[in-house]
């Protein structure tokens, strides 16, 4: 079988999948109802009449419906005997491998830039409506960043779910990284800028680390994911379903 028959079918699946379909529209709503809120609370110094980090301030929100979403892409065909048909009409397991990760990557692209357009919209009407849009140009490059790491942050989590095979122990592992274990360290260790969503993160605040620029931090994450995905491609080629 061809991979873009593989992709299609992966897709078609994607849509099918209530979970999935909620967690899409649950989190265009988060960014628009956190961008709504952070702008209309703000105060009105120069600062933080940005309508760009109201935006950035919603991605640790928004993360966890990327995650979801990609666990889910996998998982959810762990929770029955489904892998077994899916494995039979598509043999190839690295093929399928790969249309599940382009099926995950359409739906994040859309799902992180429609919320990440939704939530600076919201922030940018808000702050006109309260006469409080910043005066000079807005950058808007770190958006973008933060959609690529939102992506990039899910790829993680997809690979994780492939190892682990099932809904909650990878996202138990993802969320517990980036919501608990990564603050605190952040908070007690510098080594903590090494984690893959610290790291990742330098792709919308540049210059949040001293030690770490950018692309160095982009090649810390994708060095998570690609050693994830190879432990994880391993052992869904040679073990049973």
């Amino acid at each position: 079988m061809r991979l873009s028959r593989v992709v299609a079918t992966e897709l078609i699946k994607v849509r099918g999948l209530p979970a999935v379909v909620a967690t899409v529209f649950a989190t265009i709503g988060v960014a628009i109802a956190l961008a709504a809120g952070i702008a209309a609370t703000s105060s009105s110094s120069a600062s933080r009449s940005d309508p760009v980090e109201m935006t950035l301030a919603t991605v640790p929100f928004l993360q966890i419906g990327i995650i979801l979403i990609a666990i889910l892409v996998v998982a959810s065909e762990h929770a029955g005997s489904q892998i077994r048909t899916t494995l039979t009409a598509i043999p190839q397991r690295t093929l399928l491998l790969a249309g599940k990760a382009i099926a995950y990557l359409v739906t994040a692209v859309l799902t992180a830039a429609v919320s990440l357009c939704a939530g600076f919209a919201t922030a940018a009407i808000t702050l006109a409506a309260r006469d409080a849009s910043p005066a000079g140009d807005v950058n808007a490059w770190p958006v973008v960043g933060a959609g690529l790491y939102l992506v990039l942050i899910g790829l993680l989590a997809l690979a994780l779910a492939v190892l682990l095979r099932s809904l909650v122990p990878p996202l138990v592992t993802m969320l517990a990284l980036v919501l608990i274990a990564s603050p605190l360290l952040a908070g007690s260790t510098e080594h903590a800028r090494w984690l893959p969503d610290r790291a990742g993160s330098l792709l919308y605040q540049p210059d949040a680390d001293a030690v770490l620029t950018t692309a160095g931090g982009v090649l810390v994450q994708f060095a998570w994911i690609a050693a994830t995905s190879i432990i994880a491609a391993a052992a869904f080629t040679s073990r049973d379903a």
